[in-house]
Formats: structure tokens, C-alpha cells, sequence
């Protein structure tokens, strides 16, 4: 059952500050696109945001966390037109260049957020409102010493699994085998989760491959897929 209060999440956020400016095409992209597709963060107001409103029609919302420079994000937003696909994300650049890959496919059904997920879940997305969140190639924090700064933590996960609906989907997909490890122990735990397959997911074709896997594959890592469901509760 929902709590009155969600816990506060300040030791771990979903990003790692970083620096870089837009690019010529990115700049232009922010000016043309990011008012009526983006929003800051920072500067919602108090409460949980009208997705319906802002897309303006009623559809699952998908919220994917850390869309990266937005390859993986335009394409999966593009083959689900039926979905009302929401991107967090805090690199300016990267959101520049996920409107540009967006605009080159003539996707409609995406709106970015630039910011912290962990603030957007807490104080800006209504309990149980979530079709779907995707969590892909997290930053690992490979440094034994640096793991608690990973954002898959019990925490967290309690708080994704309260901003789903009853049967939506947490999925996560990391090249890090320990950080693997870590998401599954941590969200079998969770009772509001169900793991939909005995440990690893397979991994679905649907997925594009990122940089990221093509660089964990040249050097021998193996990417896990996991897929949590949202029990009654």
C-alpha cells in the first residue's frame, strides 16, 4: 500500500553531472523543439504532472530514465506510437540530440524531461500512474568503493514500484555482471515486484543495440536484461 510519505532519495541520484556544449544541430533543436516537448525538472510545479494534458490525449505512459544521446530512446518511442513515451534525463546535450534523432523519424509521442528521475518520481508522478519504466545501462560505478552511488538501491526501487500500475514492467539492462547481481537481489526483494522470468530476461529484439553494448561485447562483458512486474499491494 502507498505511503503517505515517500523516502527521500538525496544520497543517490540517476545521473553524474556532465559537462560539453550542444552542438550547432542540438542548439537548434532546443530552440525549435524543447518548448512544447520539454520541461525542466527543476521547475514543475508542486504536484504530479497532467500527462494526458501535456500530450494531449489519454495513453500508457512509459517513463525511460537516462535516455543517453537518444538512439535507443527515438526508436523505441517511434515503434510504439500508441504509448506516451517520456524521456529524464540530465545532459542538455543528449536531450538536444534525442530531438534531432526524434525529429528525423517524425516521432510525436515523446516529451523530455531534463533533470533528476529521482526528484521526478518522488514529487512529480502520481502513485500507480506508470506503464512502464525502463532503466537502460545505468552508470555502473565499477570502483567497489563507489557502488553505493549506484541508483538501483532498495530505495529507489521501492519508489519505482510505487509510480507503476498493478502488472506494468520495470526493466533494466546493464553489461556490469555485479551491478547485475545487485539489481536483481535488490528488486527480488522488493514485495511490490515480481521477477517475470527466473533471474535474467531474455534479451528482447526490440531493444536496439547501444554503443555501450557493441563496446561491452568487444571487450568480453555480457549484457543481462531483467524484467519486474508491479504486484498488487
Amino acid at each position: 500500500m502507498e505511503s503517505e510519505q515517500q523516502p527521500r532519495l538525496r544520497s543517490v541520484v540517476s545521473y553524474v553531472q556532465r559537462g560539453g556544449r550542444m552542438t550547432v544541430g542540438q542548439q537548434r533543436a532546443w530552440e525549435q523543439h524543447w518548448p512544447r516537448l520539454g520541461r525542466e525538472v527543476s521547475e514543475l510545479p508542486a504536484g504530479p504532472i497532467d500527462f494526458a494534458e501535456w500530450f494531449g490525449r489519454r495513453a500508457p505512459v512509459l517513463l525511460e530514465i537516462g535516455s543517453g544521446m537518444g538512439e535507443t530512446t527515438s526508436a523505441l518511442a517511434a515503434a510504439a506510437p500508441e504509448v506516451n513515451y517520456v524521456a529524464v534525463e540530465v545532459y542538455q546535450a543528449g536531450l538536444g540530440q534525442l530531438m534531432l534523432r526524434a525529429e528525423r523519424l517524425g516521432v510525436d509521442n515523446l516529451r523530455l524531461l531534463h533533470g533528476d528521475a529521482v526528484t521526478l518520481l518522488t514529487e512529480h508522478v502520481a502513485p500507480g500512474s506508470l506503464a512502464g519504466v525502463r532503466l537502460f545501462f545505468p552508470d555502473p560505478w565499477p570502483k567497489k568503493r563507489h557502488h553505493k552511488r549506484r541508483l538501483v538501491q532498495p530505495k529507489f526501487v521501492a519508489l519505482v514500484a510505487s509510480r507503476l500500475a498493478e502488472g506494468a514492467t520495470f526493466h533494466m539492462a546493464t553489461d556490469w555482471a555485479d551491478y547485475a547481481d545487485q539489481m536483481l537481489a535488490v528488486c527480488s526483494a522488493e514485495p511490490l515486484l515480481r521477477n517475470r522470468f527466473d533471474d535474467w530476461a531474455p534479451r528482447p529484439a526490440w531493444r536496439p543495440v547501444t554503443k555501450f553494448e557493441n563496446r561491452a561485447r568487444e571487450e568480453n562483458r555480457i549484457s543481462r536484461d531483467l524484467i519486474f512486474e508491479r504486484v498488487a499491494g
